[in-house]
C-alpha cells in the first residue's frame, strides 16, 4: 500500500509504501493513547481518594480524643461540685453547731445582752479594694479545706472555754454565800446566848432570820436535798448537801416545796417561813456544816457571791 503526501507550499509530491502490519500498529497506537490517558486518570483518582481517606481518619481520631476530654472534664467538674456540696453541708452543720455553744456560753458567761448575738450574721465591712480571684475548683476545694480546719479549731477552743465556764458557774453556784432570805432581819446570831424558851444560857448552833409568815426561803448554794421533814427541835426542816464538804440546813417551815433528792438551784424556794417546832414566832432557823462539822454561818452569810 502507498501513501502519497502533498507539500501545499511546493506542489510536489511524495509517496511512501507501507505494508500492513505497520499500519495495524499505528493504528493499535492511536487507539492506544486514549486508554493510557483513562488509567493515568484512574491511578492519579485512586491517589486522591485515598489520601482523603487517610485525612478524615486522622480527623475523627483527634475528634474521639476531644470528646475523651471533654467527658473526663464534664466528670471531674461533676466530681469537685459533689465533693464541694458535701464539705458545704458539713461545714454548715458545724456551723449551727458553734451558733448553738456560742450562744450556751453566752448564757453561762453572763454576757450582756445582744453584745453577742449568733441568730444573726456577723456585722462586716470596709473599703472596696480591687484584687484578682481565683475561682477554679481545685483551689475553691482547698479554700474548704482551710475554712473547715479554722472551724474545728474554733471548736476546740470554744470546747476549752466551755468547759472551764461550766466548771466555774458550777463552783459559783455551790459556793455558800448570802441570806437564806430577801425580806427579814437576824434575831440570833451564832453562838452562846440566853435561851427564849427555858430563858437560860445555851449554845446556838446557827443563826435567826425572822420575818412574815409565808415568805418565802431560799437555798444559799446549789446542791441536793437529804432530808425534807419533821425533826425534833427543827419542826419542819430541809437539809441540802452541796458537795465538797459543805451542807446546809433550813428549819420551822410552814411549808416544805422540795423533797428527798430533788437537786435545786442557788437562790431557789425551797420552803415557806414559819413557826414549826421548837419557835417562839415566824422565822428560819439556818446552820452550815463542813465536814460533818457545825460552823458559824456568818461568814458566809456576809461574803460576798462569786
Amino acid at each position: 500500500m502507498k501513501f502519497i503526501i502533498v507539500d501545499h507550499r511546493t506542489g510536489k509530491t511524495r509517496s511512501i509504501a507501507a505494508n500492513g502490519i505497520i499500519i495495524g500498529i499505528a493504528f493499535a497506537g492511536l487507539l492506544g493513547i486514549p486508554a493510557a490517558i483513562g488509567y493515568l486518570s484512574y491511578i492519579h483518582g485512586a491517589g486522591e481518594a485515598a489520601e482523603t481517606a487517610e485525612i478524615f481518619s486522622k480527623w475523627r481520631q483527634v475528634l474521639k480524643h476531644q470528646d475523651q476530654e471533654i467527658r473526663i472534664a464534664s466528670e471531674e467538674a461533676r466530681n469537685n461540685l459533689e465533693a464541694s456540696a458535701l464539705r458545704l453541708a458539713q461545714l454548715q452543720a458545724r456551723i449551727v453547731r458553734l451558733d448553738a455553744l456560742g450562744e450556751r456560753l453566752t448564757s453561762v458567761a453572763k454576757l450582756d445582752e445582744g453584745e453577742f448575738d449568733f441568730s444573726a450574721p456577723p456585722a462586716l465591712g470596709g473599703p472596696l479594694s480591687e484584687s484578682e480571684s481565683d475561682t477554679t475548683p481545685e483551689n475553691y476545694l482547698q479554700q474548704l479545706e482551710r475554712l473547715s480546719a479554722d472551724i474545728a479549731n474554733r471548736e476546740q477552743q470554744l470546747g476549752v472555754l466551755e468547759t472551764l465556764l461550766v466548771d466555774r458557774k458550777i463552783q459559783n453556784d455551790v459556793f455558800i454565800a448570802g441570806r437564806p432570805v430577801r425580806k427579814g432581819w437576824m434575831s440570833s446570831r451564832f453562838g452562846k446566848r440566853i435561851d427564849p424558851i427555858t430563858g437560860r444560857q445555851a449554845w446556838h448552833n446557827g443563826v435567826d432570820f425572822a420575818g412574815k409568815a409565808g415568805s418565802e426561803v431560799n437555798t444559799v448554794a446549789a446542791g441536793v436535798v437529804i432530808y425534807a421533814g419533821s425533826r425534833n427541835g427543827y419542826g419542819r426542816m430541809v437539809e441540802i448537801n452541796h458537795g465538797g464538804g459543805f451542807s446546809t440546813r433550813y428549819g420551822h417551815h410552814q411549808e416544805l416545796k422540795v423533797k428527798v433528792g430533788d437537786i435545786v438551784k442557788k437562790s431557789q424556794t425551797i420552803g415557806l417561813m414559819g413557826s414549826s417546832g421548837r419557835s417562839t414566832g415566824p422565822h428560819v432557823h439556818f446552820e452550815v456544816y463542813k465536814n460533818g462539822r457545825i460552823v458559824d454561818p456568818s461568814s458566809y452569810i456576809h461574803r460576798a457571791s462569786r
